[in-house]
């Protein structure tokens, strides 16, 4: 592996550690950005992955051993039109949070918030009406 291929995997692994990194936040704005961080870096290790550029993959234009490999670059146009939808579909999240809400903060899951409490109180799924669960979700207290 030559110093651009270290560089560019190098770079991409950054990419992709920022954009964990944001997936993880609770704001909806911060997991967009997230995801399209981490969809360039895994976009950038297809490309190092795939080799040195070469010549257009058309037989007779090209020698065999001088074709750069076509798909890679189908597999980075497929993560293209997917990393696009899931921002749309994202975006679209965060904008419906921010109507019904005023912002794009990912509330706690209220079941959540009760299987954690069963946890702690090292109960089986059957106790649930012993530890005065309701439905409503009133029961539960966010920290």
């Amino acid at each position: 592996m030559n110093a651009a291929n270290l560089t560019l995997a190098i770079t991409a692994g950054l990419v992709i550690a920022c954009g964990v990194y944001l997936i993880t936040e609770r704001s909806l704005s911060r997991i967009l950005v997230g995801v399209v961080l981490a969809s360039n870096g895994v976009n950038l290790l297809f490309l190092v992955a795939s080799g040195p550029a070469g010549g257009a993959p058309i037989i007779g234009l090209t020698p065999a051993d001088r074709m750069s490999d076509p798909l890679p670059q189908a597999m980075v146009l497929t993560a293209i039109v997917i990393t696009l939808s899931v921002a749309a579909f994202v975006m679209t999240m965060a904008y419906r949070s921010f109507q019904l809400n005023g912002n794009d903060e990912v509330d706690d899951d209220v079941e959540d918030a009760r299987i954690a409490a069963l946890a702690e109180a090292d109960r089986t799924s059957d106790s649930f009406e012993e530890l005065g669960f309701s439905d409503t979700g009133e029961d539960v207290v966010s920290e």
